[in-house]
């Protein structure tokens, strides 16, 4: 595994330098670090874990750990929640968080085990408050039987103890009847962490849900512009044609505008097209006139054809905004200070092998850009090659990955 090391060329599209990351982890399949050869051999014989099935979707990174996320799409997923050492082999097992006893649950559940425990993940996000925001479908056995176990949830934990800081459960108010939250960016300054707002998108039920800190409360917000395209909703990935309707699911916030407020950049995943509004509207939208508020949501423009986007992440020091590109293996990016057009989108990383899919990406706090490929749409449609590297995480410096491109200044 450490000929993976190696920092690879990539073939880049519409730039005139390429972006060269570097590989950071890289699995044939995940396994984890179990307390015991045992007791892998009784998860496995009980079903609670088949390795296959265990494919990592979202990480993030803090300090020397990069948590790592592995949604319960089917049966045998061991741990939802994981991280590994930052700088560990590039195939370590995945070390579940905040333990092993919160992360086994059978896909049979009927209930949540503690307060701590978590069943299923997607994305999760770091604050500067050394937090770690999780959303928690609580649904297990996606693509099977189907379970949901408990009701959506936001987890937070204290980094710097691995304790459970709040559990919050999303309101039937905030949901609808094809609600689907995959997704979690967090609003908030250090030096006022108790007055955190969290960003939820509906990819399913199109909509965004706002959570409050400091009230414990939480409220949706609705508009047109959470919907999808339905001219952008076919994919070509790894030579596996599929169609998504999946709505708003991309969300990235700036730093503070001059009026304290941030700018809330959001997308469809089934589009091409950028969108956003204030945070200020979102922190008050059960006070606002809904009419009003209605014009307030902004149309930035449009990233080119085949552009969608599974994920987006703003990087304050460049003033960029990447976008992961599923539909073209790799990732891409805007300078906030131009014009929002298929110009100022180029694909800054490219590689059919080793990007393809991928489905998360964020800039930690030392303005590193992280990246997640997995091969997603093989293991939901077709079949992933065991023998194959199919996961892979690499780490570029933001300028470094602007370089040369259109979105340097």
């Amino acid at each position: 595994m450490r000929a993976l090391n190696l920092i690879v060329v990539l073939t880049v599209a519409s730039v005139c330098k390429a972006a060269v990351p570097q590989l950071r982890f890289a699995w044939k399949q995940v396994d984890y670090a179990w307390e015991s050869p045992a007791d892998r051999e009784k998860a496995i014989q009980d079903g609670l874990f088949i390795q296959y099935n265990n494919l990592p979707l979202g990480l993030a990174r803090w300090k020397n750990k990069v948590f790592v996320t592995v949604p319960k799409w089917k049966d045998g997923v061991a741990s939802s929640l994981n991280y590994v050492d930052i700088d560990g082999p590039q195939d370590q097992p995945l070390k579940p968080y905040p333990s092993f006893k919160d992360n086994l649950i059978a896909n049979d559940a009927k209930s949540l085990p503690s307060n701590s425990s978590i069943v299923s993940v997607f994305r999760v996000y770091v604050d500067p408050c050394d937090r770690l925001w999780v959303m928690d479908t609580g649904l297990a056995d996606i693509f099977g039987a189907s379970n949901q176990i408990t009701g959506p949830s936001i987890v937070i934990f204290d980094l710097n103890t691995d304790q459970l800081i709040h559990r919050y459960n999303l309101k039937l108010a905030d949901m609808k009847e094809d609600t689907f939250f995959a997704n979690i960016v967090v609003d908030v300054d250090k030096d006022s962490c108790d007055n955190a707002f969290a960003y939820i998108p509906d990819l399913g039920g199109y909509g965004v849900v706002v959570y409050s800190l400091k009230q414990d409360d939480s409220w949706r917000v609705a508009h047109h512009y959470f919907f999808f395209d339905p001219l952008s909703g076919s994919y070509n990935v790894g030579g596996v044609k599929f169609h998504w309707t999946d709505g708003v699911f991309g969300m990235a916030l700036s730093e503070p505008r001059e009026n304290g407020f941030r700018t809330v950049f959001f997308h469809a995943l089934s589009s091409t097209k950028e969108f956003c509004v204030s945070s200020e509207l979102l922190r008050n939208y059960t006070k606002l006139d809904k009419n009003q508020a209605f014009h307030d949501f902004k149309l930035l423009g449009d990233r080119g054809p085949n552009s969608q986007s599974s994920a987006s992440f703003y990087d304050t020091k460049t003033n960029v905004l990447f976008f992961t590109q599923v539909n073209r293996d790799g990732v891409g990016c805007w300078n906030s200070n131009k014009p929002f057009t298929p110009e100022n989108n180029p694909l800054i990383i490219s590689d059919p092998k080793l990007f393809e899919f991928t489905n998360d990406l964020k800039v930690d706090s030392d303005s590193i850009l992280w990246i997640l490929s997995d091969k997603m749409p093989r293991f939901l449609n077709a079949k992933l090659d065991v023998d194959d590297i199919n996961y892979r995480i690499f780490s570029i410096n933001t300028t470094e990955a602007i370089a040369g491109s259109a979105c340097q200044q």
